[in-house]
């Protein structure tokens, strides 16, 4: 090897020494500022709609109605983000604080099962915008008739661990020309953990306005045989039903210093 060739070589080496490297910087991606929004069948949404949509509905903090059961009426109270409840009467008051359900009745008058009452009524009264909740799987379902009038509507299954009885099935079926809800359908496993196929239905045809919103002025059960509905059997009434964007304080649905915790069975 020459001189020339050892000088140019020499060269070579030192340039590259010389040369910085040039890093490439990954610019950050900005992220979507926007929150995800669950996605409903379109039949879904004007079922919403129809009864004052889900906007109206997500601003509302605190619901409360009466049942005026004539032995012993009862007023229950509702968050609607946390869903903390109560229910008070005047011989017993019932709740859940968000983790745990209690009970006060120093006479021990009440002879049902806490933690299975505290809020069905409440999921009854306030369809058709709790089958808006998270967790909810919606399939298509055949169509109900009733008086000669054909109801089309929508399956709802819950997914596992959601709620006290991720195994309930409900069907909520509408009026074809105004997408109100007219039927619910539903199965009841809080008790047994089992799946059940026998689905009891109740008549959805008494509505009042409560701040902008279709709810019930009452419901009705029917006897049936399958899908077949046949004449009513009780009604449940709703009154002095009211809406607001306001909470409650935080101690309004605490277990009070005489109350006792009840244990909530989990399927």
């Amino acid at each position: 090897m020459n001189k020339l060739t050892i000088l140019v070589l020499f060269l070579m080496v030192l340039a590259c020494k010389q040369t910085p490297k040039t890093k490439e910087v990954e610019e950050p991606v900005p992220q979507a500022m926007t929150e995800s929004k669950p996605e409903y069948p379109d039949a879904m949404i004007k079922v919403f709609d129809a009864h004052g949509g889900l906007e109206q509905w997500k601003k509302q903090r605190t619901l409360s109605y009466v049942l005026p059961k004539p032995e012993l009426p009862e007023t229950h109270t509702v968050d609607l983000w946390s869903r903390k409840d109560r229910i008070d009467t005047e011989q017993f008051s019932m709740g859940f604080d968000g983790k745990e359900a209690w009970l006060l009745d120093a006479d021990e008058t009440y002879k049902g099962d806490v933690g299975f009452y505290h809020n069905l009524m409440f999921y009854f009264y306030a369809m058709p915008f709790v089958l808006a909740d998270d967790g909810i799987m919606y399939s298509a379902t055949e169509d109900l008739e009733y008086e000669g009038k054909k109801y089309p509507g929508i399956q709802i299954a819950y997914e596992f661990g959601v709620g006290a009885s991720s195994k309930d099935e409900y069907y909520i079926h509408f009026d074809p020309e105004t997408h109100q809800m007219r039927w619910l359908g539903y199965t009841v496993t809080y008790r047994s953990g089992e799946s059940s196929d026998n689905v009891k239905w109740i008549r959805y045809d008494d509505w009042q306005e409560v701040n902008g919103l279709i709810l019930p002025k009452s419901i009705t059960w029917h006897k049936y045989e399958g899908r077949e509905i046949m004449e009513p059997a009780s009604t449940v009434n709703f009154e002095d039903a009211t809406l607001s964007e306001n909470s409650k304080p935080e101690s309004f649905y605490e277990k009070p210093e005489n109350g006792e915790y009840v244990p909530i069975k989990m399927n």
